[in-house]
């Protein structure tokens, strides 16, 4: 499955460049939208849907890799809510640790490990920080993540 945004970037690089190009896009795009191939609402939907009940990912890393396949913010935000409106954030966290067989971290560097990788799966500082908590880990080790965090921001 694609977006149409997506099918259409595909697409230019395999036709010319003028408007005749062009014209044969948008004529292969209609087509596919008219036989049902081709709809960015089921597209976002299924995508949610797996990176959710598969991969375990946050809301943010989901909405991330919905506006690069091109789907429209509004379109984003709908599926988005209905995906994870019952959701749970810490619990989905968790299962995410779990998947990817992250432990407790023992020193301050597996520590700053863990948080990266869950904000690289799209989970809220928040959710992260009461998690680490939760795994004893010292208030010193988050304070200096919070620090690294502010400084990461400003550049």
């Amino acid at each position: 499955m694609r977006s149409e945004a997506d099918l259409r970037r595909l697409m230019r690089n395999r036709v010319e460049p003028e408007e005749s190009g062009e014209a044969k896009v948008d004529a292969v795009v209609l087509r596919l939208k008219g036989y049902g191939y081709l709809n960015d609402a089921a597209f976002a939907e299924t995508y949610a849907r797996l990176r959710h009940e598969n991969q375990k990912l946050g809301q943010r890393r989901v909405r991330q890799d919905l506006q690069q396949k091109g789907v429209g913010a509004e379109l984003i935000n709908e599926t988005l809510e209905a995906r994870y409106a019952q959701t749970n954030e810490e619990a989905l966290a968790r299962e995410h640790l779990e998947r990817k067989r992250i432990r407790k971290p023992e020193n301050e560097k597996e520590t700053a490990r863990v948080m990266r990788r869950l904000v690289a799966a799209g989970f809220s500082t928040g959710v992260i920080y009461k998690i680490l908590r939760q795994w004893d880990v010292p208030d010193e080790t988050l304070a200096q993540l919070d620090s690294l965090d502010d400084e990461t921001q400003r550049e």
